[in-house]
Formats: C-alpha cells, sequence, structure tokens
C-alpha cells in the first residue's frame, strides 16, 4: 500500500509486525476481532499527510504477529503489555488512541 512502511518488533515475547507512515504526533489505530492492521488504511494515509505519524499493529494472534497456541496467552495483560513494549521501542510517550471492535459496536448499541 502507498508509502506504508512494514516492520516486525518483539515485545512482550512475541513478534509484532507494524504498519506505519508519516511524522509527528502518533496516532495509534487497535483493530478489534476478526481485523487486523489493514483495516486502518483509509485512515493512515489522509492522517499522514495532515502532520501525524499512523502507527497500525498487527495484535496477538492476528495478521503477521505471531500467534501463541495457549488460550491464557491473551488476556488484556498481555496485550498491553505488547501495546507498551511496542511503545517503548519506537520511543512514544504519548498517542492519540483509535480503537474499533465489532464486539464494542454490540455492546454499546445495547447500552444506549
Amino acid at each position: 500500500m502507498e508509502k506504508i512502511e512494514h516492520s516486525t518488533i518483539t515485545t512482550n515475547g512475541i513478534n509484532m509486525h507494524v504498519a506505519s507512515i508519516g511524522t509527528g504526533p502518533v496516532v495509534l489505530f487497535l483493530h478489534g476481532f476478526p481485523e487486523f492492521w489493514y483495516s486502518w488504511r483509509h485512515q493512515m494515509i489522509p492522517l499522514s499527510s495532515l502532520g501525524y505519524r499512523c502507527i497500525a499493529p498487527d495484535l496477538r494472534g492476528y495478521g503477521d504477529t505471531d500467534a501463541l497456541p495457549s488460550p491464557m496467552s491473551y488476556t488484556t495483560l498481555h496485550f498491553v503489555g505488547d501495546l507498551v513494549g511496542l511503545l517503548d521501542h519506537l520511543g512514544v510517550d504519548q498517542v492519540f488512541l483509535v480503537v474499533f471492535s465489532h464486539a464494542l459496536q454490540q455492546k454499546s448499541s445495547l447500552i444506549f
């Protein structure tokens, strides 16, 4: 995809695939089930042209990031540890966080 760079970093005991583009303040895009970084491609390119560094990792078990065999390796603490390690590796202290999950969408429609 145009100008989007791909890398693999080691974080929290896994190899994580990361797609990124741009420079400036960081926008971290997180996908939900059953998607991966590619879900954010239409947002990443325009935001990067406005001066943002857009980062979209494949979360553990998705896309090109390692999938571990044990269900116990997919707790919230594991996901948070992966993201803290990613941001530490990139030297990022602050992000604008963008999250989408079909599960959250369904829950929010039940709440409202």
